[in-house]
């Protein structure tokens, strides 16, 4: 737990400094492509020590200045896959954004979509010091929440106070400088299993950079795409990337719980190759161009033509109506949907004040796809487009880019984590983690 607790806190150190320099690049690795995004921040005055325990405030500090997306290689279900590939796919995308940016940049803050997330609710409490709570105060009052066995080989990946209580005060964002005498947190911890953040790590090392953070996707994707109203008041964000599905309910502005499906568009995309029996690029060419999920009689009427080149020709010129292909979709995007669905009931979602369900990621954007979902889920649900952020070229405003956006609104503006606090030595959790945490003693 000391180790993993120092190894964060280097990152952070880390992600200043190169801040202080003034680029970093955020890199969002994902089944079917990863996007590299450089961004450009304006001076160190523009991000302190002064970030609250709380929300991500702003976005004024940086503009994107390189952007670049390729093909992922070597990538399923949002983990690496093969080493090679991910190293070569993560080389293009980081080259290309900073030949467009015109710099060089040795530090990547990344997220992943895998790694099948859990997610904890601690909470823990103290008597304040002093008249006034301090910083030390916070840092015993997390130190005091006490963490559940994980299991072996996973690693915390997020570990957030999500409120904070002050004598019979709740709801706290920020309780420092409060007067009070009993401080009580409730804190979400959110863990992913270690071997894929060691891969993550080493394939971005053989890429000769430096890793100054990580995230999860869908994290990142709920903070791009769901507006400020939703993330105080109680909403989901359901990312559907190529590889998997991510879920995270926001509360208050924080995350309060994390999901993974291991399902995306890509099963889609197979799902359309079998049932035609074309190759998976036609099949993601009919699906993007002719693809949906709600048929009407105008669909058995338009014909899509499923070219292929086996050089039989009767076979080459076959057509299929639309209402065929929407009847090979339509149960797949339904299975996704009515995992997801089990996921939210698991979490208690029906129980938060507001219950929106905001669709984004690339896999969103099928046509007919938020009617099907709010029949589904039985909520109400919205498409998401991430947050406009200044120099974000036009090709990467689309939900394909929640998480990458998203990661950069994390970069500039982090929430306060358990390991931003100074936690005092002999309060180190002593059930919470048997193994010491390996991977980033050995990489710092």
């Amino acid at each position: 737990m000391r180790d993993l607790y120092q190894s964060q806190r280097a990152m952070r150190n880390m992600r200043q400094a190169a801040m202080q320099r003034g680029v970093v690049a955020i890199l969002d690795v994902g089944s079917s492509k990863i996007a590299c995004l450089v961004l450009r921040f304006d001076g160190p005055e523009q991000f302190g020590d002064s970030d609250g325990v709380g929300s991500m405030a702003g976005q004024s500090s940086f503009r994107v200045i390189g952007a670049a997306t390729t093909r992922s290689r070597g990538v399923r279900f949002g983990e690496v896959d093969a080493m090679a590939e991910t190293e070569r796919a993560i080389r293009t995308a980081v080259q290309a954004a900073q030949k467009m940016a015109n710099v060089r940049v040795d530090h990547v803050i990344a997220c992943l979509s895998g790694g099948r997330p859990r997610s904890y609710g601690l909470d823990g409490q103290v008597d304040v010091m002093g008249q006034t709570v301090s910083e030390g105060d916070i840092g015993r009052v997390l130190a005091e929440c006490e963490v559940p066995d994980i299991g072996e080989g996973r690693e915390v990946l997020h570990a957030q106070p999500i409120n904070f209580a002050l004598d019979h005060r709740s709801g706290l964002a920020d309780p420092r400088g409060q007067i009070g005498s009993k401080l009580t947190t409730d804190m979400h911890l959110m863990t992913v299993e270690d071997s894929v953040i060691e891969n993550l790590l080493y394939c971005i090392k053989r890429c000769d950079l430096e890793l100054a953070g990580i995230a999860s996707s869908a994290y990142a994707a709920g903070i791009s795409s769901l507006v400020e109203d939703e993330q105080e008041l109680g909403a989901a964000c359901i990312d559907m990337g190529g590889g998997s599905t991510g879920i995270s309910i926001f509360m208050r502005k924080h995350m309060i719980y994390s999901d993974c499906v291991r399902m995306g568009g890509d099963h889609v995309t197979s799902d359309i190759s079998m049932g035609l029996q074309v190759a998976p690029a036609m099949a993601e060419r009919i699906k993007t161009f002719y693809g949906g999920v709600l048929a009407t009689g105008m669909d058995d009427r338009e014909m899509i033509e499923v070219g292929a080149d086996t050089g039989d020709w009767e076979r080459d010129r076959r057509t299929v109506s639309r209402a065929e292909l929407i009847g090979i979709m339509r149960p797949r995007v339904e299975e996704i949907l009515e995992e997801v669905r089990v996921r939210l009931d698991a979490a208690g979602f029906e129980h938060l004040p507001s219950q929106q369900i905001v669709l984004t990621g690339g896999g969103s954007q099928i046509p007919g796809l938020d009617g099907l979902a709010s029949k589904i889920l039985g909520q109400q649900v919205r498409l998401g487009r991430p947050l406009r952020v200044q120099g974000l070229p036009q090709a990467a405003t689309g939900s394909a880019f929640s998480a990458a956006v998203g990661l950069s609104l994390f970069a500039a503006h982090p929430q306060d984590e358990w390991w931003d606090f100074d936690i005092p030595a002999e309060k180190y959790p002593a059930r919470s983690f048997k193994r010491a945490v390996r991977w980033f003693r050995e990489n710092w």
